[in-house]
């Protein structure tokens, strides 16, 4: 539930804010644990004294959330290699796992499973997901986030890949001090990402920052095709650029903020089946070609059997022509008869909903809903679109000089469109003299059968009137028979009405 709340938490181009900054308190402030249980857990997995590993170690914690809590803490120079780390003072952050966690996490996850039983019972569910490998997925994930070895080791995977970027800050891992439930790193704590004020006041953009997080996540994901797959704002922050003794910014300094990850148990891999997909996808919403992105949702699995993939291009395409290049703010500004009409449009599309939840995509699927929500939250004009363009265009470019197979491909499918054009021409002609070509307008004809159902009923409301005047009049001329014999007529019009 917690781990629901985080996710919750960050979608404030989704909720309101009366929502998220309630739910924001579990990001890293969960109720904390007895500092004694803390402290033997952690001298038990240290095999020492916390005070004969480190110099300082604070016993209030830093920060607290689902599966651990953090406390500072200062390294001892005699015991450890920290001098060889650039511009590390000692000071460090020491990750504890809670007590019995795992025993916790097992009956939670028993639970949901039983749970997951019975929904497979449910057609709609049993048709468009596969839960039990959800579960399976979920269940390892949770498995690698109580491991601190495996979360030591992908913080130096972030840091080997980031070493040379000075805009991102990554934690060094201090291996002498981590065990599988004691994790020790670099502090890198600075201005958590949703503190605007304060960003603000240390002299940086939030729209800088809110595109710097985007662009780290995008080479992540098509680069290295490995992702911090946690990123609710507990787990980023920025590190304001330096002041000079009278507490100014210098000019020159201004622009060397850094963007700061921690928290690496839960990570993505993007599995070598899925990048093209992703890559498709890419290039099909930054060149607004629906038919391409109908592709990638195939090469991805993200469509059942059965989905009516011209239905689903079409669909694609106005969604494309209405709301492509708008910002989130502006998207949150759509009139809800838009929406309507686009719904009433693809009614048929929105009832059947064939789209299914690949298992392996699922982190990433909520990492990008978060990311979307925070950068919104930090720059409520971020254009995701706009955003998206720069990437489609370099992986058109590489696609173009790099890869001979794909750009072969798409020749052969240029040529054979051209090929076919005589062919396809000629049929329309064929049918135009023959008076077989009809023109579908879907909107006209929805307002075409709307008038015809008006007109029967003002035909037979008119019918019901005449019939009913008719009886009235027999009865008071004296023609009982013939009256009760209107109203009754009309009485049946009046029924046949309501029942239409």
């Amino acid at each position: 539930m917690i781990k629901i709340g985080q996710f919750l938490s960050a979608r404030v181009d989704m909720l309101p804010a009366e929502v998220t900054d309630e739910l924001s308190g579990l990001q890293d402030k969960v109720p904390e644990e007895d500092f004694q249980q803390i402290r033997q857990l952690a001298e038990t997995e240290l095999g020492a004294p916390l005070l004969e590993r480190f110099l300082s170690f604070e016993d209030e914690p830093l920060a607290s959330a689902s599966l651990g809590q953090v406390h500072r803490a200062v390294l001892k120079p005699e015991d450890n290699k920290w001098p060889s780390i650039d511009g590390f003072t000692g000071e460090v952050v020491v990750k504890v796992q809670r007590p019995n966690i795992k025993a916790i996490i097992d009956t939670d996850l028993l639970a949901l499973k039983k749970v997951t039983g019975w929904l497979m019972r449910y057609p709609p569910i049993q048709k468009r997901a596969d839960l039990p490998a959800l579960m399976d997925e979920f269940s390892r994930i949770l498995a690698e986030e109580i491991d601190y070895i495996s979360e030591g080791q992908n913080a130096e995977i972030f840091w080997e890949y980031y070493q040379n970027n000075p805009g991102i800050k990554i934690p060094r891992t201090i291996w002498s001090h981590t065990t599988k439930r004691v994790l020790t790193l670099e502090d890198v704590y600075a201005i958590k990402i949703t503190n605007y004020e304060e960003i603000t006041a240390a002299g940086v953009d939030l729209s800088d920052v809110a595109q710097r997080l985007f662009e780290s996540y995008m080479e992540q994901i098509f680069k290295q095709e490995f992702f911090h797959a946690d990123p609710h704002p507990g787990n980023l922050f920025v590190i304001p650029p330096a002041k000079d003794q009278d507490g100014n910014i210098d000019p020159v300094e201004k622009n060397r903020w850094q963007l700061a990850f921690v928290d690496f148990g839960m990570v993505g891999h993007i599995p070598a089946t899925s990048l093209d997909g992703l890559r498709e996808g890419v290039i099909a919403v930054g060149t607004q070609d629906a038919s391409r992105l109908v592709d990638a949702y195939q090469k991805l699995g993200f469509l059942l059997p059965e989905a009516d993939l011209e239905l689903l291009e079409q669909a694609e395409a106005k969604a494309f022509e209405r709301f492509w290049g708008k910002s989130m703010a502006e998207l949150q500004q759509i009139d809800h008869q838009e929406l309507k009409e686009f719904a009433h449009e693809f009614r048929d599309l929105m009832y059947t909903m064939p789209f299914q939840i690949p298992q392996d995509l699922i982190l990433l699927g909520r990492t990008v809903a978060i990311l979307s929500g925070m950068c919104t939250g930090m720059n409520p004009a971020f254009n995701l679109w706009e955003s998206v363009r720069p990437y489609a265009e370099d992986l058109i470019k590489s696609e173009v000089t790099g890869n001979w197979e794909v750009w072969w491909g798409e020749i052969e499918i240029l040529l054979r469109s051209i090929l076919s054009v005589p062919r396809r021409l000629d049929t329309v002609l064929d049918r135009l003299e023959r008076g077989d070509l009809s023109v579908q307008v879907p909107e006209l004809q929805d307002h075409l059968t709307g008038i015809e159902k008006n007109l029967q009923r003002l035909t037979g409301a008119i019918v019901f009137a005449a019939l009913l005047i008719g009886g009235v009049q027999f009865n008071l001329s004296g023609q009982s028979t013939g009256g009760m014999i209107l109203m009754v007529a009309a009485l049946i019009t009046l029924f046949v009405l309501i029942l239409r």
